[in-house]
């Protein structure tokens, strides 16, 4: 099955999709933030049927979210690493579990602490400049000419 592709909706959230957009890269995104690397450690963990894991982690190197590199243990062998752009892609990666806690309840016992105090992190939020936090209902989505915009409906 063919999956849709976003590339004429002129819409940053589309073009993330296009790039990320399915649970299992997702899934490998966060298992790569976990540390891990090598493609068995990647199947044995995420239990990903082989051909699907091949296929999200060619996308991910080709789209450089993932980076293949040849640690040259026993012959080839390839380790995949987040890029830069893979390591942005965590702020995401924990607003998506947060909103799951909150609304799906604690899937996992796996929590997320800062490495320095070893306390909780926080809530992602959207903040203005100033530190405030923001809902929905704060913010005003513009074009690039400043005005807003309003879906008809």
């Amino acid at each position: 099955m063919t999956r849709k592709r976003f590339d004429d909706i002129g819409c940053s959230i589309a073009c993330a999709l296009n790039e990320v957009g399915d649970w299992w890269s997702l899934l490998v995104i966060k298992q790569a933030m976990l540390g891990t690397r090598r493609y068995g450690d990647f199947q044995k963990s995420l239990g990903i049927a082989k051909n699907i894991l091949c296929d999200r982690l060619s996308r991910l190197v080709e789209n450089g979210v993932m980076t293949r590199v040849d640690v040259g243990e026993h012959g080839t062998r390839y380790e995949y690493r987040l890029t830069e752009k893979g390591r942005d892609l965590f702020a995401v990666v924990v607003a998506l579990r947060q909103w799951s806690e909150r609304w799906n309840g604690n899937k996992d016992s796996m929590q997320l602490v800062a490495r320095t105090s070893g306390e909780a992190i926080a809530q992602v939020a959207v903040q203005d400049r100033d530190g405030e936090v923001l809902t929905v209902r704060d913010v005003l989505f513009v074009d690039s000419d400043g005005r807003p915009i309003e879906q008809a409906g």
